[in-house]
């Protein structure tokens, strides 16, 4: 646990203006006021943040699954700022710059088979957007007109730009915001806890793997090959804890998509840059998409930047004399962003951080699964730095909580007390309720036992709040 330097002391001024000022993202922002302060982060040095009572927390997210290199890389900063001095600003519409050409060269020879060009966008829900676009613009270009439907998974999160919400997977976040683009479709996730019928031997777990990639094929052949543009999967889902794929999932996925023609876009916003060994996960999972989107640890958060890169397949029909791809955002490419992108790629290669998750993502899991023995703890999953915590009320049944203790448990009581425990971390019921870690990627086994232990004493406490 950590120390609070100065308990008592005034909110600090941030917080009062932001309590008055500052439109939170995903947040309560008229929960906020003189009794409930809006936490105030003021500073952030490797694994750890200071917040604006003194308090140090242990950054158990990454910032929000970004911050691979972690806090305070005074060189990426520094690598920014000569960006600025020199050229802070120019768009990549039709022009270019040195950082986002040679980033986009960079990108191109780490991702696998032959996705060798790269759209920049200014974030992830960009990225999704774009994916769609550019699979629908591909299939007018090369005859099939009707092909225009999206398939992901149930529970996924994948944006929330009008397009990409319509591919995310959770109503709940939807519903305020429809009608939406038309054309997304869902099958289930690969929540393997949630489907008991299936055994846990190697047979099993195939079965699994068959049964849920076999859902794709379903689906597309239900609303007709002929109008699905693309399926669009994270190798490892976020939204709903960390669900990791099945043996076998990604190769018969691969090999739908390639019977119909139908598009498979890997979205590692969050997978890709190290958080699972590689710089791109479906290079770990063993499949080859034809679009990526990626963002958050591109840059570490030292720059806001996502990208979009396509095969040479899909890329062709845009190649021919007279087609433009209308579509761009003022921000895609920035040049101090896409310097800071080469810089941190740099910085993860010369540290070997890939392989640092790979030599500690067993530690890791092995390290919280410890948590088991208490009886609101149903299941622990994930794979390289990515893992959750699912959280249930009753471990014999697998039985998860109602809508009043999920307001108490996740919007109530988990956020305050682990951050007054020293855990920034996640805890979310989108799917079923589960606290999600990830912390950045320099974290070894001294953190891993502080997450542990802080995790075990709020989740005692929480026992009692449900």
């Amino acid at each position: 646990m950590t120390a609070v330097e100065n308990p008592t002391a005034p909110a600090h001024p941030a917080a009062e203006a932001a309590a008055r000022h500052l439109w939170m993202h995903f947040a309560r922002s008229g929960a906020y006021g003189p009794d409930n302060p809006v936490p105030v982060i003021t500073k952030g040095e490797g694994v750890r943040l200071t917040d604006s009572r003194g308090r140090t927390i242990l950054d158990g997210l990454a910032g929000l699954f970004v911050v691979q290199a972690g806090h305070g890389r005074r060189e990426l900063a520094e690598v920014a700022a000569k960006q600025a001095a020199e050229l802070a600003y120019f768009p990549v519409w039709g022009y270019t710059t040195p950082p986002a050409a040679a980033l986009a060269e960079r990108l191109a020879h780490l991702a696998p088979g032959d996705l060798n060009r790269v759209f920049f966008t200014s974030g992830g829900g960009e990225a999704v957007e774009s994916a769609w676009k550019v699979a629908k613009q591909y299939f007018k270009l090369v005859g099939k007109p009707l092909k225009h439907k999206v398939i992901s998974r149930s529970v996924a999160y994948h944006g929330t730009p009008h397009g990409a919400m319509a591919i995310t997977g959770l109503p709940m976040m939807k519903k305020d915001f429809e009608p939406l683009a038309p054309g997304g479709f869902r099958v289930p996730n690969t929540n393997r806890y949630r489907h008991p019928e299936f055994a846990d031997d190697a047979e099993g777990q195939a079965a699994f793997g068959r049964w849920a990639a076999d859902r794709i094929e379903e689906a597309i052949l239900f609303e007709g090959a002929d109008t699905v543009a693309a399926v669009v999967l994270e190798p490892v889902q976020n939204s709903g804890g960390c669900l990791t794929p099945p043996p076998g999932y990604f190769a018969r996925v691969r090999e739908i998509c390639d019977r119909h023609d139908v598009l498979l876009v890997s979205d590692e916003v969050i997978c890709a840059f190290g958080r699972h060994g590689h710089t791109f996960a479906c290079a770990k999972f063993g499949y080859v998409p034809d679009l990526i989107t990626c963002a958050k640890g591109m840059t570490s958060g030292y720059g806001p930047l996502g990208a979009l890169i396509a095969s040479d397949r899909v890329m062709e029909p845009f190649l021919r004399p007279g087609v433009t791809f209308p579509h761009g955002y003022t921000w895609g490419g920035h040049p101090v962003s896409a310097a800071v992108a080469l810089a941190n790629l740099d910085l993860m290669e010369r540290e070997g951080l890939h392989q640092r998750v790979l030599d500690h993502e067993q530690a890791f899991g092995d390290t919280l699964r410890r948590l088991l023995d208490l009886p609101i703890v149903g299941d622990v999953r994930g794979d390289g730095y990515f893992w959750a915590v699912e959280l249930v009320k009753d471990k014999n049944s697998r039985e998860t909580f109602g809508a009043d203790e999920r307001e108490r448990l996740v919007r109530g009581f988990l956020p305050r007390a682990l951050l007054d425990a020293g855990l920034y971390c996640r805890p979310d019921d989108r799917g079923d309720v589960v606290i999600q870690l990830a912390p950045p990627l320099i974290a070894g086994q001294a953190e891993f036992d502080e997450i542990e232990t802080i995790l075990r004493h709020v989740l005692v406490q929480a026992e009692q709040v449900v």
